[in-house]
Protein backbone atom coordinates (compact mmCIF):
# COMPACT_ATOMS: atom_id res chain seq x y z
CA UNK A 1 0.00 0.00 0.00
CA UNK A 2 1.52 3.52 -0.67
CA UNK A 3 0.84 4.89 2.58
CA UNK A 4 2.78 2.24 4.29
CA UNK A 5 5.83 3.57 3.33
CA UNK A 6 7.81 4.84 6.60
CA UNK A 7 8.68 8.94 6.27
CA UNK A 8 12.26 9.53 6.00
CA UNK A 9 13.04 9.97 9.21
CA UNK A 10 10.98 8.67 12.42
CA UNK A 11 12.41 11.67 14.44
CA UNK A 12 10.81 14.18 11.71
CA UNK A 13 8.73 16.48 13.59
CA UNK A 14 5.62 16.30 11.62
CA UNK A 15 5.16 12.66 11.81
CA UNK A 16 5.95 12.78 15.35
CA UNK A 17 2.83 15.00 15.61
CA UNK A 18 0.96 13.18 13.46
CA UNK A 19 1.59 10.14 15.75
CA UNK A 20 0.88 11.33 18.62
CA UNK A 21 -2.53 12.62 17.57
CA UNK A 22 -3.11 9.42 16.20
CA UNK A 23 -2.81 7.42 18.98
CA UNK A 24 -5.34 9.65 21.53
CA UNK A 25 -7.30 8.91 18.19
CA UNK A 26 -7.14 4.93 18.71
CA UNK A 27 -7.49 5.69 22.42
CA UNK A 28 -10.96 6.87 21.17
CA UNK A 29 -11.47 4.67 19.04
CA UNK A 30 -10.90 1.64 21.39
CA UNK A 31 -13.54 3.37 23.64
CA UNK A 32 -15.97 2.83 21.17
CA UNK A 33 -15.53 -0.28 20.37
CA UNK A 34 -15.99 -1.38 24.05
CA UNK A 35 -19.09 0.24 24.35
CA UNK A 36 -20.59 -1.95 21.10
CA UNK A 37 -19.57 0.85 18.30
CA UNK A 38 -17.58 0.10 15.47
CA UNK A 39 -14.08 1.57 16.63
CA UNK A 40 -13.55 4.48 15.03
CA UNK A 41 -12.14 7.61 16.64
CA UNK A 42 -11.22 11.04 15.34
CA UNK A 43 -10.08 13.98 16.92
CA UNK A 44 -9.43 18.03 15.82
CA UNK A 45 -6.70 20.03 16.16
CA UNK A 46 -6.91 23.76 16.26
CA UNK A 47 -4.61 26.28 14.94
CA UNK A 48 -2.28 26.16 18.14
CA UNK A 49 -1.77 22.75 18.27
CA UNK A 50 -4.30 21.83 20.60
CA UNK A 51 -7.04 19.72 20.52
CA UNK A 52 -10.68 21.16 20.09
CA UNK A 53 -12.91 18.68 19.78
CA UNK A 54 -12.78 14.57 19.96
CA UNK A 55 -15.40 12.02 18.97
CA UNK A 56 -15.84 8.54 18.53
CA UNK A 57 -18.31 6.75 16.60
CA UNK A 58 -21.94 7.01 18.31
CA UNK A 59 -24.58 5.41 16.05
CA UNK A 60 -25.59 2.87 18.22
CA UNK A 61 -25.52 4.92 21.39
CA UNK A 62 -27.46 7.77 19.20
CA UNK A 63 -29.46 5.73 17.32
CA UNK A 64 -28.31 8.12 14.38
CA UNK A 65 -26.87 7.35 10.76
CA UNK A 66 -24.88 10.59 10.77
CA UNK A 67 -23.36 10.23 13.89
CA UNK A 68 -19.95 8.82 12.59
CA UNK A 69 -16.76 9.98 14.36
CA UNK A 70 -15.93 12.90 11.78
CA UNK A 71 -19.02 14.20 12.21
CA UNK A 72 -19.41 14.40 15.92
CA UNK A 73 -15.89 15.83 15.55
CA UNK A 74 -16.68 18.55 12.63
CA UNK A 75 -19.79 19.86 14.96
CA UNK A 76 -17.78 19.92 18.39
CA UNK A 77 -15.00 21.74 16.55
CA UNK A 78 -17.67 24.24 15.06
CA UNK A 79 -19.29 24.75 18.23
CA UNK A 80 -15.98 25.35 19.90
CA UNK A 81 -14.86 27.74 17.48
CA UNK A 82 -18.06 29.44 16.71
CA UNK A 83 -17.77 29.05 13.27
CA UNK A 84 -18.05 26.34 10.38
CA UNK A 85 -15.13 26.97 9.09
CA UNK A 86 -12.21 24.95 9.94
CA UNK A 87 -9.42 26.12 7.56
CA UNK A 88 -6.87 25.88 10.47
CA UNK A 89 -8.03 22.85 11.80
CA UNK A 90 -6.44 19.24 11.57
CA UNK A 91 -8.60 16.46 11.73
CA UNK A 92 -6.92 12.64 12.78
CA UNK A 93 -9.07 9.58 12.16
CA UNK A 94 -8.32 6.54 12.75
CA UNK A 95 -10.31 5.18 9.67
CA UNK A 96 -10.08 6.49 6.04
CA UNK A 97 -13.43 8.38 5.50
CA UNK A 98 -16.14 7.67 3.74
CA UNK A 99 -18.77 9.45 1.37
CA UNK A 100 -21.04 11.27 3.81
CA UNK A 101 -17.46 12.17 6.27
CA UNK A 102 -15.74 12.95 3.20
CA UNK A 103 -18.21 15.35 2.02
CA UNK A 104 -18.95 17.11 5.17
CA UNK A 105 -14.73 17.19 5.64
CA UNK A 106 -14.83 19.43 2.34
CA UNK A 107 -17.73 21.46 3.07
CA UNK A 108 -16.22 22.18 6.96
CA UNK A 109 -13.11 23.92 4.57
CA UNK A 110 -10.82 21.87 6.47
CA UNK A 111 -6.99 22.19 6.39
CA UNK A 112 -5.46 19.32 6.74
CA UNK A 113 -6.95 15.96 7.12
CA UNK A 114 -4.96 12.36 8.29
CA UNK A 115 -6.19 9.27 9.01
CA UNK A 116 -4.91 5.95 9.07
CA UNK A 117 -5.93 3.27 7.93
CA UNK A 118 -7.42 2.49 3.68
CA UNK A 119 -11.39 1.57 3.97
CA UNK A 120 -10.94 -0.62 0.95
CA UNK A 121 -14.94 -0.93 0.74
CA UNK A 122 -15.92 2.54 1.23
CA UNK A 123 -13.19 5.04 0.98
CA UNK A 124 -14.36 7.85 0.19
CA UNK A 125 -10.67 10.08 0.05
CA UNK A 126 -8.30 7.91 -1.87
CA UNK A 127 -9.34 3.95 -1.81
CA UNK A 128 -12.72 3.94 -3.43
CA UNK A 129 -13.89 7.01 -4.72
CA UNK A 130 -11.80 10.62 -4.13
CA UNK A 131 -14.76 13.74 -2.69
CA UNK A 132 -12.02 15.83 -2.24
CA UNK A 133 -10.43 15.87 -5.86
CA UNK A 134 -13.79 15.47 -7.09
CA UNK A 135 -15.40 18.15 -10.19
CA UNK A 136 -17.99 19.01 -7.14
CA UNK A 137 -15.63 20.01 -4.27
CA UNK A 138 -15.53 23.43 -3.64
CA UNK A 139 -12.46 23.13 -1.57
CA UNK A 140 -9.18 21.61 -1.96
CA UNK A 141 -7.99 19.21 0.59
CA UNK A 142 -4.73 18.27 2.07
CA UNK A 143 -4.74 14.56 3.01
CA UNK A 144 -2.04 12.45 4.55
CA UNK A 145 -3.28 8.65 5.00
CA UNK A 146 -1.44 5.83 6.29
CA UNK A 147 -0.84 7.06 9.95
CA UNK A 148 -0.40 4.73 12.21
CA UNK A 149 -1.87 2.16 9.29
CA UNK A 150 -0.99 -1.06 10.90
CA UNK A 151 -2.35 -0.60 13.96
CA UNK A 152 -5.68 1.13 13.01
CA UNK A 153 -6.00 -1.37 10.80
CA UNK A 154 -5.13 -4.29 13.77
CA UNK A 155 -7.85 -2.52 15.98
CA UNK A 156 -10.66 -2.32 13.24
CA UNK A 157 -9.98 -6.43 12.34
CA UNK A 158 -9.52 -7.46 15.89
CA UNK A 159 -12.98 -5.65 16.65
CA UNK A 160 -14.90 -7.72 13.77
CA UNK A 161 -12.87 -10.68 14.48
CA UNK A 162 -14.62 -10.75 17.88
CA UNK A 163 -17.91 -9.83 16.98
CA UNK A 164 -18.31 -12.45 14.33
CA UNK A 165 -17.60 -15.46 16.62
Amino acid sequence: MPYDVPPPTLDNPIYLDHRRWMLRALELAEAAGNAGEVPVGAIIVGPNNEAIAEAANGRERDHDPTAHAEILALRRAGQHLQNWHLNDCRLYVTLEPCAMCAGAIVNARLGLLVYGADDLKAGAVRSVLNVPDGPASNHRLSVQGGILASSCRQQLQNWFRQRRR
